[in-house]
């Protein structure tokens, strides 16, 4: 299983995660098309697939790769945290 994980970062260099989606990691033309419809304005549009069986597990990898040695925080807005 994986999860694609979207966001944005904020102007405090906080990474905050507004949907997370189950995916087939072997069709990346599915993924791209959900990474282009993603609202891109501002330039701090976020996204990252994880192979992970949970969506936590997502999120720690997210926090672990992008996030932990910046010293700031993931701001989880998915609604999918247990």
């Amino acid at each position: 299983m994986s999860f694609l994980l979207l966001g944005r970062w904020d102007h405090g260099g906080n990474l905050v995660l507004e949907d997370a989606l189950e995916v087939d990691i072997d069709d990346q033309e599915a993924i791209d098309s959900i990474v282009d419809a993603q609202d891109n304005e501002d330039g701090m549009a976020w996204a990252s697939t994880f192979l992970t069986d949970t969506y936590e597990e997502a999120v720690r990898e997210a926090y672990e790769t992008y996030v932990k040695d910046e010293g700031t925080r993931i701001i989880d807005e998915t609604g999918e945290s247990s």
